[in-house]
């Protein structure tokens, strides 16, 4: 009898420390409520999306499309954007023989167009309601998409006066250099922030037709 009673007790002993362990380790994990660490079930961390921040790009432009100052020489005034159509570059003139240059998609072959434009409106994060004419040609689009990262205008737009054609971001980045567009002019996000914010309402846009070629490239750079 007194050997299964020591028995018992042993075990009971046993018990309770193993009881103790388990309550100790719960409490380092959890200080504040030391059962709450002994039920939660296993959780996966939780990664932040791939957009989560809409001036960060996927694909990074090549050097010579990267946003710069260089020496740009034009009769426009300071703060006319001109589209540079076959270098795929967009200039806004500073004055004094200086513009800000940003690399664009431009529109493919059969969609380029050229003239002067004034913006008309801006806005952030756009919707984007595809024309009838785009609709027609590519019957698979949606009819609308709401503004946003997957949107296809991007962070920003600039729309110009008499036309269905915008200056404005986009959610592919790769394409930027590229005749691509169905005449809309694009930049990755971090440009067309940086554009949305220089410009104003009414400002000129001259977009130069294929035929011209002016010569343009890195070595232009003063930064």
């Amino acid at each position: 009898m007194y050997n299964i009673t020591c028995l018992k007790t042993v075990t009971a002993v046993a018990t309770l420390i193993a009881a103790i362990v388990i309550f100790t380790s719960a409490a380092s994990a959890n200080p504040f409520n030391p059962f709450e660490a002994l039920f939660v079930p296993h959780r996966e961390p939780v990664t932040a999306p791939a957009y989560a921040n809409p001036q960060d790009d996927a694909t990074d432009p090549r050097d010579e499309l990267r946003r710069q100052i260089v020496n740009y020489r034009t009769s426009e005034a300071p703060g006319t954007i001109i589209i540079d159509t076959p270098n795929t570059y967009l200039y806004l003139v500073l004055g004094g023989g200086k513009a800000m240059r940003y690399g664009i998609g431009v529109g493919r072959e059969g969609f380029t167009w050229s003239g002067t434009k004034t913006i008309e409106r801006k806005a952030e994060w756009p919707d984007w309601t595809p024309p009838p004419e785009m609709i027609h040609r590519q019957p698979y689009l949606p009819r609308f998409v709401a503004g946003g990262p997957s949107n296809p205008l991007g962070a920003r737009a600039m729309y110009l006066s008499g036309s269905v054609y915008r200056i404005h971001g986009t959610n592919d980045p790769s394409t930027i250099g590229g005749h691509v567009s169905s005449g809309c002019i694009r930049l990755v996000n971090e440009d067309v922030i940086d554009l949305y914010n220089r410009v104003h309402v009414g400002a000129k846009v001259v977009v130069l037709p294929m035929s011209v070629r002016r010569a343009s490239t890195a070595t232009d750079s003063i930064n």
